[in-house]
């Protein structure tokens, strides 16, 4: 079923210090997207790294012919970087993950089999999360607050690994820099009335590298964040005022 729903996909990569894993995502994404199709692109977003990702980066290019390479000078951050991914993409269908490893591309096979009539996109959740407890219970309590929120159907929100049409996408005016653009493009995406699938899919411990997120500073920009797009877009519903 996976061949005929997807005539050609770009597999999307923010990547910000990733330099231990990123060559091991776009080995897998190689061979799960030619399991789909032979039309296929796998972008990388080096978003500013300060290790060594640019150098492996190169040196993939020189294997993988359908890799590309977009570099950030600075870091603009987690949305900053999967928006300049998106507005690369040139195939039908974008397949997004992190550039850490935290999730396997091979399983992207799961989320194009998911696809049926009346599924518009495909979102993962994880079956279990392999993060310190702290991670773990604060994840937790952020998918409840944040569902709460913003009324999501899907179940889990925080899973960073997506199945989506490229014309959905080019609907959508995605502005968050931060990770809070996962929240802003499942929200639109919901209301606009499109349907995700989900399906399970493994989430592994960090080999590489450690989380940007758990500072106070990253923490309270965060919840600020939060609150902006809960004003724009479940008070004042922008959104959709720009599409009706």
């Amino acid at each position: 079923m996976a061949v005929g729903r997807i005539s050609s996909i770009s597999a999307v990569f923010p990547a910000y210090n990733d330099g231990g894993t990123i060559a091991s995502m776009v080995a897998a994404a190689s061979v799960a997207c030619r399991q789909l199709t032979g039309d296929f692109e796998i972008i990388v977003v080096n978003d500013g790294s300060t290790d060594y990702t640019a150098r492996v980066l190169e040196e993939l290019m020189g294997r993988y012919s359908e890799l590309r390479v977009i570099t950030h000078e600075v870091n603009r951050g987690y949305g900053g970087a999967l928006r300049s991914g998106f507005s690369a993409a040139q195939k039908d269908w974008v397949f997004y993950t992190d550039g850490d490893a935290q999730y396997n591309p091979l399983e992207l096979a799961a989320l194009a089999n998911a696809l049926r009539d009346g599924v518009d996109a495909v979102n993962g959740y994880k079956v279990s999360r392999h993060d310190s407890l702290m991670r773990i219970l604060v994840g937790r309590a952020y998918h409840r607050f944040v569902k709460l929120l913003f009324g999501f159907r899907i179940r889990d929100v925080d899973c960073d690994f997506r199945l989506i049409p490229r014309r959905i996408l080019n609907e959508v005016d995605l502005k968050s820099d931060s990770g809070a653009i996962c929240l802003e493009l499942v929200k639109k995406i919901e209301d606009l009335g499109y349907v995700f699938a989900e399906v399970p899919v493994g989430h592994y411990p960090r080999q590489y590298g450690v989380s940007q997120f758990f500072t106070p500073t990253r923490i309270f920009r965060s919840l600020r964040q939060i609150a902006g797009l809960y004003q724009s877009l479940v008070v004042e519903k922008e959104h959709l005022r720009k599409n009706t």
